[in-house]
């Protein structure tokens, strides 16, 4: 999926991200809301990923809902 589609579909996304990273609040999942940037920057602070991982997480994660 591209971030468009994620935008799109966010409730269903966010349903999948919970189950992948559990330290995500509904909270969280509402100020992402399909945001990529601040996607990567909550999987920074909660998982204390490194920028570059955060994102590349972020870009694997949509890769994976293309399955």
């Amino acid at each position: 999926m591209n971030w468009d589609q994620i935008k799109g579909n966010w409730k269903a996304v966010s349903d999948k991200i919970k189950v992948t990273w559990g330290k995500l609040s509904e909270d969280d999942l509402a100020t992402i809301a399909g945001q990529r940037d601040e996607f990567a920057g909550l999987l920074q602070q909660r998982y204390g990923y490194a920028r570059i991982d955060a994102e590349n997480k972020v870009d694997q994660f949509a890769q994976e809902m293309n399955r």
